[in-house]
């Protein structure tokens, strides 16, 4: 059995007039009588887009006035809402395409207040009929003639100055095929792809994925069970267990039916309390140490000083798998330092309260998650390192690009593997912090609810915008505070935002600024004092620290920056 994909409610199915053997002895009597003639085609309703199932297509309304709306509706899953406003009425038309010398009937549901349903450029006598308003659909209904030149007439609905909204739907212009044929019906939407886990609480996820063509809304499901529904591109799951993982999926929907579900994502809700949970210190130092030899002191893990609350080890190596990484020690670059050796220490620092993670990326890097399979890699292959191993995270320092639906994903699922307890480290450029639509920006916002900290790296940048719109140079106090600025005020949490410099002069290109320069943005930031120029609006005590690149380089320079920054960071308020 054939089953139309269009909407009954505006397809009118033409009754044949003789079937079978009838038709046939009909046929040829007329052509003994000579009374053959051509048949008239079955009436259509010639509106398009005639039940806003498409949205505003093929409609216009003036000032913007009209809206679609989810509810109510006539039928379908959506109606036209518009809204007078002062000397506006808001009024919304169509061009139809009509046949000369033709009588069609014109109608419209209304609800609302004042609902006027016309037609002009007719070429004969334009009409129109009207509801003072209704709190129930009211149907409005016309005819009109065309003339012998008419091919298009315009058909409008409008409500009156100064009065309440009112909504239409399902609009007809019943008549002789103006040359268009009846508007097809919708066809059932492509799977939503894109989508992504945002913010946490503990009894809530917030998903957003990519607009589907056609679609009029979407399911969302969690675990295999519908959850809730949504008209736009974005929904929050409420009603969840804290420090749970689950599954979610998301449909499209149309007048058709519903498609295929999403690929899925998981996501974690938050433990009980306020903020990721971690053991990182409130105020903390990261440094990162150096998996290889390039002229800098080098060390081995029990080298690194105890002023460094988090350690990243730089950095893993991509595999021929695009999104997953593993992990080579250097121990010819190291001076013979062994693999147990390494291994031994990293429980060492744990044991004294230090966090290990391993470090994504670097200048070099070339680890790529840029769809569904590479983050299923990348969050894989980085939790295998960190069951090995005993990594207590992972920095993402992605300097040769990032993107940030993938990303979140990946991270997102690393999370409900490792839990509660996962360190999320970022070291940016300052050109990925300057807007929070960039992918870096974005990424950090999105895992807002289990990021621990954002290093931007304020170095090797040349100058930049402060988030009060003014320039400022590499090399300053104001540089610094002024940057962070964008981060604390764009929407991460002050205990996300760290400070990252080179540990020496020769640590970086450019951009190296004294340990008292780094105090002294702290201090600014923080409480206050010792700003430059720039000072921010308000503090924020419980920013995290600072960071470094990289512990070899201050070894190199016998710690001087650690020795100074370390006991200041945990000064801090």
């Amino acid at each position: 059995m054939e089953r139309s994909a269009g909407s009954s409610r505006r397809r009118r199915r033409s009754r044949p007039v003789l079937g079978g053997t009838m038709a046939v002895v009909a046929a040829a009597a007329l052509t003994v009588t000579g009374l053959v003639s051509t048949a008239q085609a079955a009436d259509v309703n010639n509106a398009r887009n005639a039940g806003f199932e498409s949205g505003l297509a093929n409609w216009t309304c003036a000032g913007n006035s009209g809206a679609i709306v989810s509810s109510p509706v006539h039928g379908g899953t959506s109606a036209l809402k518009a809204t007078p406003a002062g000397q506006d009425n808001a009024k919304c038309s169509q061009a139809v395409k009509v046949k000369p010398n033709s009588t069609y009937a014109l109608s419209s549901w209304v609800q609302g207040g004042y609902a006027y349903l016309g037609v002009s450029g007719t070429g004969t006598t334009d009409v129109s009929t009207w509801s003072p308003g209704s709190t129930t659909w009211t149907k409005l209904s016309t005819s009109f003639k065309t003339g012998a030149n008419t091919t298009s007439v315009t058909v409008y609905t409008h409500g009156w100055y100064g009065q309440a909204a009112y909504l239409a739907d399902d609009f007809e212009v019943t008549g002789p095929d103006g040359g268009g044929g009846e508007e097809p019906g919708p066809v059932i939407p492509g799977a939503p792809a894109g989508l992504t886990a945002g913010a946490t609480t503990t009894s809530s996820v917030s998903l957003s994925w990519n607009a589907v063509s056609g679609a009029t809304g979407y399911k969302v499901y969690r675990d295999g069970v519908q959850a809730t529904t949504s008209t736009g591109t974005s929904a929050t799951v409420t009603g969840l267990t804290a420090d749970t993982a689950y599954q979610f999926s998301v449909s499209a929907t149309n007048a058709a039916g519903e498609s295929v579900k999403s690929a899925a994502v998981g996501a974690r809700t938050a433990k009980n309390g306020t903020g990721p949970v971690t053991t990182v210190p409130k105020h903390a130092v990261t440094g990162y140490w150096q998996n290889f030899n390039n002229g800098a002191t080098v060390q081995k893990l029990s080298d690194v000083p105890a002023d460094y609350d988090i350690i990243a080890v730089s950095f893993a190596d991509a595999t021929a798998t695009q999104g997953a990484v593993t992990f080579n020690l250097d121990t010819a670059g190291l001076n013979g330092y062994t693999d147990a050796q390494f291994r031994s220490d990293i429980k060492a620092k744990q044991a004294a309260g230090k966090n290990v993670i391993i470090s994504i990326g670097g200048e070099l890097g070339t680890v790529r998650v840029d769809s569904d399979a590479s983050a299923t890699a990348f969050s894989n292959s980085v939790y295998a390192l960190m069951q090995d191993y005993g990594f207590n995270g992972v920095d993402i320092d992605l300097e040769n690009g990032l993107n940030a639906t993938y990303m979140t994903k990946a991270l997102r699922q690393l999370s409900a593997k490792a839990g509660s307890g996962l360190v999320i480290t970022m070291a940016p450029q300052t050109i990925d912090m300057q807007s929070t639509s960039g992918e870096y920006f974005k990424t950090a916002l999105n895992v807002k609810d289990i990021l621990t900290v954002v290093n931007m790296q304020y170095y090797n940048s040349g100058s930049m915008l402060g988030c009060d719109g003014k320039v400022y140079s590499q090399g300053s106090v104001d540089f610094l505070t002024a940057l962070a600025c964008i981060q604390l005020e764009g929407g991460l949490d002050p205990s996300q935002v760290g400070i990252g410099v080179p540990a020496s002069t020769r640590g970086a290109g450019s951009g190296y600024v004294s340990p008292s320069i780094v105090n002294a943005a702290l201090d600014c930031l923080a409480k206050g004092t010792n700003c430059g120029s720039f000072k921010p609006s308000r503090t924020y005590p419980s920013l995290r620290g600072a960071m470094t690149w990289s512990t070899n380089w201050d070894a190199t320079a016998g710690f001087a920056w650690s020795k100074a920054v370390g006991p200041h960071v945990r000064s801090l308020p």
